[in-house]
């Protein structure tokens, strides 16, 4: 069921919003000092094109650097990222069987605001990495 609802989800809204995490860790990657937002914005891209079956869970090991990085991560690219996620999700859950792809959008806004300090595994063991 994962891998089916996967491939809807590919085709309505995966893509599209991987693309705009790729376009947003390529801006970011411009600069040396937005490098680690670049890998951070790299990394949720595939979590948005395959989210059934894998969740963000927060790391043990972040500290301070990652919450001010998380601060310019908002400032410089979150909002619009969760924006579009907020959008693609409503627009979604109009239909009864897009229900479930609005649901992994929003899904996805708190790991768009604040992805430094996440990682990201399969929801069969999300505390295995913890």
């Amino acid at each position: 069921m994962k891998t089916l609802l996967n491939l809807i989800w590919l085709i309505f809204s995966g893509i599209w919003m991987a693309i705009l995490y790729l376009l947003a860790g390529l801006l970011l990657f411009v600069t040396i000092i937005g490098i680690p937002f670049a890998i951070a914005s790299w990394r949720i891209a595939g979590f948005a094109l395959w989210p059934f079956g894998r969740t963000a869970v927060p790391r043990r090991d972040a500290g301070a650097p990652s919450c001010v990085g998380n601060v310019l991560w908002l400032v410089l690219a979150g909002w619009w990222l969760a924006l579009g996620h907020l959008v693609t999700g409503v627009a979604l859950c109009v239909t009864i069987i897009g229900i479930p792809l609005g649901l992994a959008n929003f899904k996805l806004i708190p790991v768009s605001l604040a992805p430094l300090g996440h990682e990201i595994v399969p929801t069969d063991q999300p505390f295995a990495r913890r």
